[in-house]
This record gives C-alpha cells, sequence and structure tokens, in this order.
C-alpha cells in the first residue's frame, strides 16, 4: 500500500513561514518532490563519501559532509 503526501500538513507548514504567499494548487506537491531529490541526492553523496573511506557503513560523518555538499552547490 502506498502512502500518499501529507498535503495538509504541509500547506499549513508552507503557510506557517510564508504567511503572505499565495499557493498555487500543487505547490506542496512540488516541494514534496524536491524533499524527495534532496534526500535522494544526500543519499547517494553520503554513499560515495563511505566508498571512498572504504567504509562498507554509512556513518553521521558522511552524511553531514554530503549534506555541506550539496547544500553549498544547490544555492547557486
Amino acid at each position: 500500500m502506498r502512502r500518499t503526501v501529507p498535503r495538509g500538513t504541509l500547506r499549513k507548514i508552507i503557510k506557517k513561514h510564508k504567511p503572505h504567499l499565495r499557493l498555487a494548487a500543487n505547490t506542496d506537491l512540488l516541494v514534496h518532490l524536491s524533499f524527495l531529490l534532496f534526500l535522494h541526492r544526500l543519499a547517494e553523496e553520503a554513499r560515495t563519501n563511505a566508498f571512498e573511506n572504504k567504509s562498507k557503513i554509512i556513518k553521521p560523518e558522511h552524511t553531514i559532509a554530503a549534506a555541506k555538499v550539496i547544500l553549498k552547490k544547490s544555492r547557486g
């Protein structure tokens, strides 16, 4: 069984942080998709870091280093 996106929760969070914005009908889905893509990139980068360090387990250090790299790239 597939779980659906928590659309109501996402809309509440977005409205709480940016109450002055008017949101399109699918904004919450786009935010969720961006989140999933970020997690996928984070996992891939952390796996690469672990492989480079000859570790079979992804450790918190690998994830933190990957997050720094990905956030730096995505700032544009």
